[in-house]
């Protein structure tokens, strides 16, 4: 009997003991800065992406994380691994207890970021906010980050050092 209520409060028992960190920065929808051991740090929210800034749906999406949590005392939940710019990947969790990773997908506002993540109850979330059409799921063809970035890189102009002689 102590045994099973052990196991059924620990997870509480854990999360209660975790540390908050004070949200000092909402760079885009995907990624926000915390306030880490006295110290700036950048962290990319794990198991999905949002739209670009310059996409439709990315400055809500960052509005909407920064209405949520800028400012705010935060809890993370991250196995420590960082992304190829050093940001820390990590859900975001209000004192509420709202998961802000988990509450962009199932509003509209990021992707289940599959490549990267395991967890289908983003994928659940994704589902439901496309039947709803909510958010970024109201446009027609929605382009996901990631095709976004790729057609970007291969249309952007390539740059040249030459001179024209009309400047002469």
């Amino acid at each position: 009997m102590y045994k099973t209520l052990i196991l059924l409060f620990f997870p509480l028992i854990l999360f209660s003991q975790t540390k908050t960190y004070k949200v000092i920065g909402v760079k885009d929808g995907d990624t926000v800065e915390l306030l880490m051991n006295g110290k700036p740090q950048v962290v990319r929210l794990s198991n999905i992406d949002c739209p670009e800034k310059k996409q439709p749906f990315g400055n809500n999406a960052k509005q909407f994380v920064s209405d949520l949590c800028f400012g705010k005392m935060v809890k993370i939940s991250t196995d420590n691994k960082k992304d190829r710019n050093k940001r820390l990947i990590a859900e975001i969790i209000l004192s509420n207890g709202k998961n802000i990773n988990k509450e962009l997908v199932k509003n509209g506002l990021a992707w289940h970021f599959k490549r990267y993540s395991k967890d289908n109850s983003y994928d659940i979330l994704e589902k439901q906010a496309q039947k709803l059409k909510l958010g970024l799921w109201k446009d027609k063809n929605p382009i996901a980050p990631w095709d976004w970035r790729k057609s970007r890189k291969s249309t952007s102009p390539k740059s040249t050092n030459t001179v024209s002689s009309k400047n002469f």
